[in-house]
Protein backbone atom coordinates (compact mmCIF):
# COMPACT_ATOMS: atom_id res chain seq x y z
CA UNK A 1 0.00 0.00 0.00
CA UNK A 2 1.10 3.66 -0.40
CA UNK A 3 3.54 5.67 1.24
CA UNK A 4 2.47 6.84 4.77
CA UNK A 5 1.63 10.91 4.61
CA UNK A 6 1.05 13.31 7.77
CA UNK A 7 -0.28 16.90 6.27
CA UNK A 8 -2.07 19.91 7.77
CA UNK A 9 -2.90 22.71 6.07
CA UNK A 10 -1.72 21.50 2.41
CA UNK A 11 -2.93 22.55 -0.34
CA UNK A 12 -3.44 20.25 -3.74
CA UNK A 13 -3.98 21.75 -7.10
CA UNK A 14 -5.14 19.72 -10.27
CA UNK A 15 -2.17 16.71 -9.30
CA UNK A 16 -3.00 13.31 -11.11
CA UNK A 17 -3.70 10.81 -8.43
CA UNK A 18 -4.68 8.09 -10.84
CA UNK A 19 -5.11 4.25 -9.39
CA UNK A 20 -3.37 6.20 -6.38
CA UNK A 21 -2.71 3.53 -3.02
CA UNK A 22 -3.77 5.09 -0.10
CA UNK A 23 -3.41 3.05 3.27
CA UNK A 24 -3.06 3.17 7.64
CA UNK A 25 -0.52 5.77 8.40
CA UNK A 26 -1.79 8.78 5.73
CA UNK A 27 -3.65 11.50 7.17
CA UNK A 28 -4.56 14.38 6.14
CA UNK A 29 -5.91 17.33 8.18
CA UNK A 30 -7.42 20.46 7.69
CA UNK A 31 -6.39 19.97 3.45
CA UNK A 32 -7.52 21.42 0.35
CA UNK A 33 -7.80 19.60 -2.91
CA UNK A 34 -8.93 21.41 -6.04
CA UNK A 35 -9.54 19.64 -9.29
CA UNK A 36 -7.06 16.54 -8.31
CA UNK A 37 -7.92 13.11 -10.31
CA UNK A 38 -9.21 10.27 -7.95
CA UNK A 39 -10.12 7.92 -10.37
CA UNK A 40 -9.96 4.47 -9.28
CA UNK A 41 -7.65 5.21 -5.91
CA UNK A 42 -7.51 2.56 -3.63
CA UNK A 43 -7.91 3.66 -0.32
CA UNK A 44 -7.69 1.17 2.90
CA UNK A 45 -7.48 3.23 6.11
CA UNK A 46 -6.19 6.48 4.96
CA UNK A 47 -7.82 9.17 7.45
CA UNK A 48 -8.94 12.73 6.05
CA UNK A 49 -10.57 15.03 9.08
CA UNK A 50 -11.86 18.62 8.00
CA UNK A 51 -10.25 18.99 4.68
CA UNK A 52 -12.26 20.51 1.34
CA UNK A 53 -12.64 18.59 -2.12
CA UNK A 54 -13.66 20.89 -4.66
CA UNK A 55 -13.71 19.77 -8.12
CA UNK A 56 -12.07 16.15 -7.18
CA UNK A 57 -13.26 13.27 -9.16
CA UNK A 58 -13.70 9.86 -7.27
CA UNK A 59 -15.04 8.10 -9.98
CA UNK A 60 -14.53 4.35 -9.64
CA UNK A 61 -12.60 4.89 -6.46
CA UNK A 62 -12.85 2.17 -3.75
CA UNK A 63 -12.65 3.06 -0.20
CA UNK A 64 -12.31 0.79 2.77
CA UNK A 65 -12.30 1.96 6.55
CA UNK A 66 -11.37 5.14 5.35
CA UNK A 67 -12.46 8.19 7.40
CA UNK A 68 -13.47 11.53 5.94
CA UNK A 69 -14.82 13.13 9.08
CA UNK A 70 -16.04 16.89 8.95
CA UNK A 71 -15.36 17.25 5.42
CA UNK A 72 -16.42 19.41 2.81
CA UNK A 73 -16.91 18.30 -0.56
CA UNK A 74 -17.75 20.67 -3.42
CA UNK A 75 -18.80 19.55 -7.04
CA UNK A 76 -17.49 16.46 -6.89
CA UNK A 77 -18.12 13.44 -9.00
CA UNK A 78 -18.75 9.73 -7.26
CA UNK A 79 -19.51 7.69 -9.98
CA UNK A 80 -19.09 3.96 -9.50
CA UNK A 81 -17.28 4.94 -6.29
CA UNK A 82 -17.79 2.75 -3.33
CA UNK A 83 -17.12 3.08 0.10
CA UNK A 84 -17.15 -0.29 2.51
CA UNK A 85 -17.17 0.07 6.19
CA UNK A 86 -16.30 4.13 6.14
CA UNK A 87 -16.35 7.15 8.75
CA UNK A 88 -18.02 10.12 6.85
CA UNK A 89 -19.24 11.72 10.46
CA UNK A 90 -20.30 15.52 9.68
CA UNK A 91 -19.48 15.61 6.39
CA UNK A 92 -21.28 17.96 3.31
CA UNK A 93 -21.74 16.81 0.08
CA UNK A 94 -22.77 19.94 -2.22
CA UNK A 95 -24.01 19.56 -5.78
CA UNK A 96 -21.70 16.43 -6.29
CA UNK A 97 -23.32 14.22 -8.72
CA UNK A 98 -22.74 10.07 -6.97
CA UNK A 99 -24.33 8.27 -10.19
CA UNK A 100 -23.88 4.55 -9.02
CA UNK A 101 -22.38 5.11 -5.73
CA UNK A 102 -22.14 2.21 -3.77
CA UNK A 103 -21.88 2.24 0.41
CA UNK A 104 -21.67 -0.72 2.23
CA UNK A 105 -21.69 -0.41 6.51
CA UNK A 106 -19.59 2.56 7.97
CA UNK A 107 -20.81 5.51 9.98
CA UNK A 108 -22.65 8.71 8.04
CA UNK A 109 -23.81 10.24 10.86
CA UNK A 110 -24.62 13.99 10.42
CA UNK A 111 -23.58 13.94 6.99
CA UNK A 112 -25.03 16.50 5.15
CA UNK A 113 -26.55 15.40 1.68
CA UNK A 114 -29.12 18.29 0.92
CA UNK A 115 -30.70 18.37 -2.45
CA UNK A 116 -28.32 15.72 -3.23
CA UNK A 117 -29.12 13.29 -6.90
CA UNK A 118 -28.89 9.61 -5.19
CA UNK A 119 -30.67 8.21 -7.80
CA UNK A 120 -29.93 4.47 -8.37
CA UNK A 121 -27.75 4.83 -5.03
CA UNK A 122 -26.86 1.75 -3.08
CA UNK A 123 -26.83 2.24 0.77
CA UNK A 124 -26.32 -1.14 2.78
CA UNK A 125 -26.43 -1.31 6.46
CA UNK A 126 -25.03 2.48 6.78
CA UNK A 127 -25.47 4.53 9.74
CA UNK A 128 -27.29 7.85 8.65
CA UNK A 129 -28.59 9.15 12.22
CA UNK A 130 -29.20 12.68 12.11
CA UNK A 131 -28.28 12.88 8.47
CA UNK A 132 -29.62 15.56 6.16
CA UNK A 133 -31.87 14.24 3.45
CA UNK A 134 -33.69 17.30 2.80
CA UNK A 135 -35.01 17.74 -0.43
CA UNK A 136 -32.64 14.51 -1.76
CA UNK A 137 -33.32 12.96 -4.90
CA UNK A 138 -33.71 8.97 -3.88
CA UNK A 139 -36.14 7.79 -6.34
CA UNK A 140 -34.95 3.92 -7.16
CA UNK A 141 -32.22 4.49 -4.55
CA UNK A 142 -31.42 1.13 -1.98
CA UNK A 143 -31.45 2.05 1.46
CA UNK A 144 -31.83 -1.39 3.39
CA UNK A 145 -31.05 -2.18 6.99
CA UNK A 146 -30.05 1.88 7.57
CA UNK A 147 -30.17 3.45 10.50
CA UNK A 148 -31.62 6.61 9.41
CA UNK A 149 -32.77 8.09 13.41
CA UNK A 150 -33.38 11.51 13.58
CA UNK A 151 -32.39 12.24 10.03
CA UNK A 152 -34.01 14.73 7.91
CA UNK A 153 -36.03 13.76 4.96
CA UNK A 154 -38.53 16.34 4.71
CA UNK A 155 -39.19 16.77 0.40
CA UNK A 156 -36.92 13.41 -0.16
CA UNK A 157 -37.95 11.88 -3.51
CA UNK A 158 -38.48 8.11 -2.77
CA UNK A 159 -40.35 7.04 -5.60
CA UNK A 160 -39.17 3.04 -6.16
CA UNK A 161 -37.00 3.13 -3.56
CA UNK A 162 -36.35 0.05 -1.33
CA UNK A 163 -35.91 0.98 2.22
CA UNK A 164 -36.67 -2.07 4.22
CA UNK A 165 -35.27 -2.94 7.26
CA UNK A 166 -34.42 0.57 7.96
CA UNK A 167 -35.22 3.01 10.81
CA UNK A 168 -37.63 4.79 9.61
CA UNK A 169 -39.07 6.44 13.51
CA UNK A 170 -38.24 9.76 12.06
CA UNK A 171 -39.92 9.63 8.68
CA UNK A 172 -43.32 11.98 8.14
CA UNK A 173 -45.02 10.30 5.34
CA UNK A 174 -46.71 13.24 4.62
CA UNK A 175 -43.52 15.51 3.81
CA UNK A 176 -42.27 12.82 1.51
CA UNK A 177 -42.96 11.31 -2.05
CA UNK A 178 -42.96 7.75 -1.35
CA UNK A 179 -44.88 6.76 -4.20
CA UNK A 180 -44.17 3.11 -4.94
CA UNK A 181 -41.05 3.12 -2.09
CA UNK A 182 -41.02 -0.48 -0.56
CA UNK A 183 -40.57 -1.21 2.98
CA UNK A 184 -41.47 -4.37 5.58
CA UNK A 185 -44.47 -4.81 7.39
CA UNK A 186 -43.29 -3.48 10.76
CA UNK A 187 -42.03 -0.43 9.35
CA UNK A 188 -45.43 -0.19 7.71
CA UNK A 189 -46.53 -0.33 11.56
CA UNK A 190 -44.48 2.62 12.62
CA UNK A 191 -45.64 4.60 9.79
CA UNK A 192 -49.14 3.75 10.13
CA UNK A 193 -48.57 4.73 14.21
CA UNK A 194 -47.01 8.18 12.95
CA UNK A 195 -50.44 8.93 10.93
CA UNK A 196 -52.81 8.15 14.17
CA UNK A 197 -54.28 4.69 13.45
CA UNK A 198 -54.36 2.26 16.15
CA UNK A 199 -53.11 -1.11 14.92
CA UNK A 200 -54.69 -4.41 15.64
Amino acid sequence: MGRMVNARDLVVRGEDWYARKLGPGTAYTGCTFYDTDWTEVVNEGAVFDECVFSGVRFNASRHTGAAFTNCTFRTCGFFDARFERCKVVGSRFERSTFGLLGVSGGDWSFAGLRGADLRKADFDGVRLREADLTGARLDGATLVRCDLSGAALHGARLKGADLRGSDLSSLDPLTVEPAGARIDLEQAAVIATALGFELG
